[in-house]
């Protein structure tokens, strides 16, 4: 049950109303229902490429500005889902009668000419440059100036306090007013020691946004992480991409004041010569850190000082909501999730630069995909339960949209037969398998199972647990409320090519074009396997909008213990 006790103190803990710390700014689009916009596609009531390819194209296109969620441009993404649900039959899907959900949220922009990072140490002083050579930001929604001097270095391991584990990398230290250096990942993953955590794979615990609210909770003025590709799962490119320009969060009842003042990554190089001028070798420092027992050490010598000059502007966003009612228990709903923001437009002074982050894979297919199911749904025969579409904002930001939902459900969460999350599907061609992250986790794959030996396809477990991406994407914050949730990716052994084929594909994906400019529809992408599954989850989805059945999480699973409860 360790995830839900963090839950409590972790990313939901944000205030999801409240507080006014400066003075609120309208929004920057103004909050339209369907009746507002039109769609113009002309799409069948089967789920086919052609429809498909419509839906990805329209949502990828540069008049959306990358989907940002509060600019006025991606909220006209919003604006269109809510009008093609409306053109393809789903009723509104909030009890007020509209299609929307408004999301309070802050857009934070840092200014990377006047904004700094120091260390200071002995002989030299690092000024580290924001974007090439590090990455911050501050949780602060209050004061647009933000700084610190001369906040002793601490290296604390990973960062980790587990009882469970029998672990605290802040045991017997204080680091009030200090700055934490950290690895990123759990202890163990790095030394493959699978006696340690979850042994490869991920645990919430080796979440960057874990790392950073277990520092504000020790009271850390700072908190530093050493990005490394290989535990990360990423590059540098990811980060540097993904955590400047505007960055949203929600509205904080605090304002932000118990988070640490700097939150930040490091390239490894810097990290590596920071630690030689403390007089501590990198290599035994990791190795020390993945060892029970690790104590922090002092990085003596070294000083940080930082001044962050950013924005501030109050906005709202929405997550997107249609059903269709069901004929017998309406009361009773399966829900289809996707993420419909992006990364939108980055930063440049050249003017002929691409900046757009279009977002064609991440996530305009899975938004596509649960409009397609949507419409073949709604088409008919009317399924006995409900059925609900739901393309939630602020995934990029930290599944920030999914998690205003799961704090104010438009659905009570013991309603909630079941859901699937469908995020960033591969264009690769049909495969023999797919994927599902975090397997093993609930009865819903015993209905995938069955639904995939039909058409001679097979489950493959997630091949990357250590990336942690069960705890990525937007399943995660209705799983920690107790809602069974599935997360079915795109398949690895392709038809044509086999695995070679389909691994060389992802990480063509993830080096190219992951979180960057890149990410473009193009009318020649093979999206025959994203066809197949998509009609895959229809069916995951229709028989149990019909047949009855409440799937729960396997027994075991750290989930089940709420969903017991719900049902009760």
């Amino acid at each position: 049950m360790r995830l839900l006790a963090l839950s409590a103190t972790g990313l939901l803990s944000v205030a999801l109303a409240g507080c006014d710390p400066i003075e609120r700014e309208k929004p920057a689009a103004p909050i339209a229902d369907a009746g507002a916009v039109s769609s113009s596609l002309v799409t069948s009531l089967e789920i086919t490429a052609a429809d498909l390819g419509a839906r990805i194209k329209e949502l990828a296109d540069d008049k959306y500005e990358g989907r940002g969620p509060g600019t006025a441009a991606g909220e006209k993404a919003a604006d269109w889902i809510a009008a093609e649900m409306k053109r393809i039959g789903l009723e509104p899907g909030n009890p007020d009668g509209t299609y929307f959900q408004t999301v309070k949220m802050v857009a934070q922009n840092v200014d990377p000419a006047t904004s700094s990072l120091k260390i200071a140490g002995p002989s030299k002083t690092w000024d580290l440059k924001l974007g090439p050579d590090a990455v911050f930001l501050t949780k602060d929604q209050k004061n647009k100036t933000v700084s610190f001097t001369d906040s002793d270095l601490i290296f604390v391991g990973y960062g980790v306090v587990a009882p469970e584990a029998s672990w605290n990398d802040y045991a017997g230290i204080d680091v009030k007013g200090k700055t934490v250096v950290m690895f990123v990942n759990d202890p163990g993953f790095i030394t493959n020691d699978n006696t340690l955590f979850n042994g490869q794979a991920m645990t919430y615990y080796g979440r960057w946004t874990y790392k950073y609210e277990e520092a504000a909770r020790q009271g850390a003025t700072a908190a530093i992480l050493i990005h490394e590709e290989k535990p990360a799962a990423y590059g540098w490119g990811v980060v540097e991409g993904s955590w400047t320009g505007v960055q949203s969060d929600l509205v904080r009842n605090d304002g932000g004041a118990s988070r640490a003042k700097l939150e930040g990554w490091i390239q490894l190089n810097h990290a590596t010569e920071l630690f030689k001028a403390a007089g501590l070798d990198i290599d035994a420092m990791r190795a020390a850190a993945n060892k029970r027992g690790f104590k922090a050490v002092p990085m003596t010598g070294l000083k940080a000082s930082a001044t962050i000059n950013q924005s501030i502007e109050f906005k709202d966003s929405r997550n997107v909501i249609g059903t269709v009612k069901g004929s017998e228990a309406p009361d009773e709903h399966l829900l289809l999730m996707a993420h419909w923001d992006h990364l939108g437009k980055g930063p440049s002074s050249d003017p002929n630069e691409d900046t757009i982050n279009n977002g064609a894979v991440d996530n305009a297919t899975g938004v596509a995909a649960i409009l397609e199911i949507g419409e073949k749904i709604a088409a008919g025969p009317k399924p006995k339960r409900s059925v609900t579409v739901l393309a939630v904002t602020l995934e990029e930001s930290g599944l920030l949209g999914s998690a205003y939902f799961g704090e104010n459900p438009l659905i009570p969460l013991g309603s909630i037969v079941a859901g699937i999350n469908i995020d960033a599907m591969q264009p690769t061609g049909p495969a023999k398998d797919i994927v599902v992250v975090g397997a093993g986790a609930s009865q819903l794959e015993d209905t995938l199972k069955a639904v995939l030996t039909e058409s001679g396809r097979v489950i493959r477990p997630d091949p990357m647990p250590q990336n942690g991406y069960f705890y990525r994407s937007d399943h995660i914050s209705l799983a920690k409320k107790g809602v069974p949730m599935l997360y079915a990716d795109s398949g690895i052994d392709l038809i044509e090519g086999g695995e070679a084929a389909g691994e060389a594909a992802g990480k063509k994906y993830t080096d190219e074009n992951y979180h960057k400019p890149s990410d473009e529809y193009a009318d020649d992408w093979n999206l025959t396997g994203i066809e197949a599954d998509v009609k895959v989850d229809y069916e995951v989805v229709s028989r149990l909008a019909n047949n009855g059945e409440w799937p729960n999480w396997y027994e075991g699973n750290e989930f089940k213990a709420l969903r017991d409860a719900q049902r009760k």
